[in-house]
């Protein structure tokens, strides 16, 4: 390819940090890349996530991918609304980051040091339904801003801790201020956490060629499609109080191999905030249907469909 592959991606610098993890494996397989930062609404705005929908973050890079002003975009997988956009194509999943919630506190505490009244912050309703189901009688405040805004309004005494995704800390270098990576037992991540997504234009077929041959991981596309299945079938979008998480697992088959396979478990609050648990297990190549049957199975339980900004 002798063109330069411009990479669009918001000025974040956890957005910036992703992007150019995959720009130095592009320039490592030969290519010539330039990164291109791209002004979301979601960037301009300070209202609740519940509030203004997640699309606000991804909207105004696929649009620049769309009109040929980038020729890729990275995305936090997380941020994509459910729906596909007809203009391109998912070229690649990269290998998944650690997907787990982490625990900022205050005074080195994990999560059971915390005393009752503790103020904690976080943005997710996820987080917020599945913390409050542990009893622990804390209180949840709403927060919104970049890592190092959060994790500062722990270390100024305002918070007595925050929860962030693991991910970010990695890849911002910051793992040093985690005083507890969650059990998804406890805290079962948002559909597709600490994964990527590099998008390109559904009729560049070089460059999806190139970005699905460089940068995609079988294992991690499987997982989160999964996930991202049964967030679908809820009709639910970033916003709503939904967690997933798919592992690849060693099974036996019939005749006594070892064959890979993916174990999905998902939680979905209700309106009256009771956590309903499901878990299914499958082969990585009906991720899809594996995930809309953990949804089915979560709506027999009396789950509601979820419909939340972003979702479509």
């Amino acid at each position: 390819m002798n063109r330069t592959l411009r990479i669009g991606t918001r000025g974040s610098a956890l957005a910036l940090a992703q992007t150019g993890m995959m720009a130095e494996r592009l320039e490592r397989a030969g290519a010539t890349v330039e990164i291109v930062t791209v002004t979301t609404p979601g960037d301009r705005s300070h209202a609740p996530i519940a509030e203004i929908g997640v699309g606000v973050f991804t909207s105004a890079l696929r649009d620049a991918l769309a009109n040929d002003e980038v020729d890729i975009a990275v995305h936090s997988y997380k941020d994509l609304p459910t729906a596909p956009d007809p203009r391109l194509v998912l070229a690649a999943v990269p290998t998944r980051e650690d997907p787990r919630d982490a625990l900022v506190a205050r005074d080195g505490m994990v999560l059971g040091e915390l005393p009752a009244g503790s103020r904690v912050g976080t943005g997710a309703a996820r987080r917020v339904a599945q913390l409050e189901a542990l009893g622990l009688g804390l209180e949840m405040v709403p927060i919104r801003g970049n890592v190092d805004t959060r994790i500062r309004k722990v270390l100024d005494g305002e918070l007595d801790a925050v929860v962030v995704a693991a991910a970010g800390l990695s890849r911002l270098g910051r793992l040093d201020v985690v005083t507890e990576l969650l059990d998804p037992i406890q805290m079962l991540p948002a559909p597709a956490q600490g994964a990527l997504a590099v998008e390109c234009r559904v009729d560049d077929f070089d460059t999806e060629h190139l970005l699905r041959s460089c940068l995609d991981d079988q294992a991690s596309r499987a997982a989160v499609t999964a996930e991202r299945a049964m967030l679908a079938a809820l009709e639910a979008g970033c916003s709503a109080p939904v967690g997933a998480l798919a592992d690849v697992v060693e099974d036996l088959d019939d005749d006594g191999s070892t064959v890979l396979r993916l174990s999905l478990r998902g939680v979905a609050a209700t309106p009256q905030n009771e956590l309903l648990r499901a878990s299914a297990t499958g082969d990585l190549t009906t991720a899809e249907q594996l995930g809309r049957a953990l949804a089915a199975e979560l709506l027999d339980l009396g789950a509601t469909v979820l419909s939340g900004p972003g979702s479509k």
